[in-house]
């Protein structure tokens, strides 16, 4: 069984992408079912689909399947059966000490929104936080990109 680990965290200073070259997605959702998510994502030049199973407790780790699909099926996939509003970002990877960090930058429905997600070995790998770093959000679910779906960061109350 795959399975992903994972931190995820506000981006407190976005300088950090500002001279990076990213790599635009489009991804949308044919479940979103908290038991069984289904997501179909075109990153650039290169489709997949995904399966991701519940949450563990502490929202770091979860059931994961990947599979690479044809940019057209996805395309379709995306235009005809994919739940709206479809999540649209770019994803910057940014190395610090002996991590990646994959920082999105939403747009669309989303705009605004900029997370950092760092995938890990296990959920007790110690995680040195880069300075441009915010708040943890693992867990949250607000942040899951299924949940962005159904409630768009556009829509949130902002303090």
């Amino acid at each position: 069984m795959g399975i992903e680990i994972e931190r995820k965290f506000l981006v407190g200073d976005r300088s950090v992408v500002a001279s990076l070259a990213g790599t635009a997605m489009r991804q949308g959702y044919l479940s979103v079912d908290p038991e069984r998510t289904v997501r179909v994502r075109v990153s650039g030049v290169r489709a997949f689909v995904t399966i991701k199973g519940v949450s563990s407790d502490s929202g770091a780790s979860r059931a994961e399947y990947e599979y690479e699909i044809p940019v057209p099926e996805a395309e379709e996939l995306l235009d005809r059966l994919a739940l709206r509003p479809l999540i649209e970002k770019t994803r910057y990877r940014v190395t610090a000490g002996r991590l990646v960090w994959e920082i999105d930058v939403f747009t669309g429905e989303n705009d605004g929104l900029v997370v950092a997600e760092v995938e890990l070995p296990s959920e007790a790998t110690a995680v040195v936080l880069p300075d441009w770093i915010g708040e943890e959000v693992t867990g949250d679910a607000r942040y899951y990109n299924a949940s962005l779906v159904s409630h768009p960061y556009r829509d949130w109350d902002k303090v």
